[in-house]
Parts: structure tokens; C-alpha cells; sequence
């Protein structure tokens, strides 16, 4: 938000609507500080996107040839999260990587800077979907680019033979998709759940199955049952639970769009 006053009012960036903005160019390079999957160390990483093939790529140096990921554009979704890794301008970059979700932390200390990466990676976006969709408006369009994740916190978690102890894990959920990590900065998931629609399955109520006690710090339940299992949780408080409970309820009971189907498909073969 302070970027976009700063750009309307002291850049005047939408004065001349004709005028091409940076985050507009065809290829956008720049060093960002990315923290490293496995050491938690925040290094200087050379980050190149180029529209014409619409990927990212990023190389530990400068004079490397040879990038370090390559990451196509259509599977990205970047977030703002200066909570979460703790730089006022924290940017969280989502993609797939072999049907696998995985996370990049990056941040830069220039506010203007991450903001002008996080939008050259919406109008790349944006151009993609226009060649792969040309029949659908641009506001239809607009409905498929990066989002907010509904919500992101702590639950506790048990295994799926019920018996095992409930550990805290950090949980997000995209759309239709809840992920849980050990640590809110993990590269990947421990595992995914896909949430379908009510008729096909899929429900969540409070409290835990008859017979079945927490054996973790927090006793507030949540039973979500899938056709493929059934997944128990406990939240911290009875806010926290009605709030995860009126997410996944609201999800369950929305109809579902070809695009989901076909995750739904995908994450029942992983």
C-alpha cells in the first residue's frame, strides 16, 4: 500500500496510462536476498524473468551459466509476507515443481523493488493466460492470477492410524488445497490435502471421533474427512477452531470447477 501511494502520487506512475511501466519490461533482472532451504541463511540470489518463454529462473552468481531452478510462470503464485519472514518486504513465491509444491523466501530492501517483481510476475502472468484462454475476458482472466492464501496458522495434527501423538504443524490453505509444514519457512510440505465438494465426500464438524483424545497441548478439535482419510486436528482456541472450521466449510460447499477436478485427480495419484 505505501508503494501504491508512492507510485500514484510522488512518481506519478498512472498520470500517462500510455507510458510502459518497469514492471512491464519483456525481461526483468535483479539480485533478491532468498533463504536457503536447508542452512535458514538469507543469500544474495541473481533472479532473471523473461516474458517471451514465461519463466524464472535464479543463479547463486553472477557469471553462472547454469541456473539453479527454473520455474514456469503459469504455476507461481507470490504473496506479500513481512510477518511470516520477518523483512517489511518479504515476498513468498509458491510454484510447482514436479507435481510437488515448493516455497521460495525472498525479500529485497527496497520496498519498490519487490513490489515491481511481484508485478512483472502478474503481467507476465496475465499475457500467458490470454494466449492459453482467448476466448475468456480480462476479468475472468483476473480471476486466475496470484491470490492471498485464505488462511495461514498453527494446528495440531495426528498420523493417520489415530494413535500417534498430535505435533504442531503450520498449515496454509490455498483454495482448495490445505498444506502443512513443520516450519512456517519449510521449501515443502509435509503433505497436502485437497478439500472437495460436500457431495463427493468431503465434510468437516468440531470435536474428535468418540473414543479419541488429544495427547497434545490444545483440545479443540476439528474432524475433516475426505474420501481418501480422515484427518483429525486441534487448535488453540475455540476462535482459532470455529475460524479453520468456517473456512473448510465454506470450501466444501462450493462447487467445484473443472480446474479443481483435475487437482483433486492429481493429488489422489501422489
Amino acid at each position: 500500500l505505501e508503494e501504491w501511494v508512492k507510485a500514484k502520487y510522488e512518481r506519478q506512475e498512472f498520470v500517462d496510462p500510455m507510458k510502459k511501466q518497469s514492471y512491464q519490461e519483456e525481461v526483468r533482472e535483479g539480485w533478491l536476498m532468498k533463504l536457503g532451504r536447508d542452512n535458514g541463511l538469507f543469500l544474495k540470489r541473481k533472479f532473471v524473468l523473461r516474458e517471451k518463454d514465461g519463466k524464472l529462473k535464479y543463479y547463486p552468481k553472477e557469471d553462472e551459466k547454469d541456473p539453479k531452478a527454473v520455474i514456469n510462470v503459469e504455476t507461481m503464485n507470490p504473496t506479500f509476507q513481512p510477518e511470516k519472514i520477518g523483512h517489511r518486504n518479504g515476498l513468498q513465491i509458491t510454484y510447482q515443481k514436479e507435481h510437488r509444491t515448493r516455497n521460495l523466501f525472498l525479500y529485497h530492501e527496497d520496498g519498490k523493488e519487490i513490489v515491481d517483481w511481484f508485478n512483472t510476475i502478474r503481467a507476465v502472468q496475465f499475457k500467458w493466460l490470454k494466449l492459453a484462454f482467448p476466448a475468456e475476458g480480462d476479468q475472468e482472466l483476473l480471476k486466475r492470477l496470484p491470490r492471498n492464501f485464505l488462511k495461514e496458522g498453527f494446528m495440531e495434527k495426528t498420523g493417520p492410524k489415530k494413535t500417534e501423538s498430535f505435533k504442531k504443524r503450520w498449515f496454509t490453505l490455498d483454495k482448495r488445497r490445505l498444506l502443512y509444514f513443520c516450519d512456517p519457512l519449510d521449501a515443502f510440505p509435509k503433505g497436502e490435502v485437497f478439500l472437495g465438494h460436500k457431495d463427493n465426500g468431503y465434510s468437516a464438524g468440531l470435536g474428535l471421533p468418540k473414543g479419541t483424545e488429544s495427547n497434545g497441548a490444545w483440545k479443540h478439535g476439528i474432524t475433516l474427512d475426505t474420501p481418501k482419510r480422515c484427518y483429525l486436528f486441534t487448535c488453540e482456541s475455540e476462535g482459532d477452531q470455529k475460524d479453520w472450521l468456517d473456512h473448510f466449510n465454506a470450501i466444501i460447499n462450493t462447487a467445484m470447477s473443472p480446474h479443481d477436478y483435475a487437482q483433486e485427480s492429481l493429488l489422489k495419484h501422489k
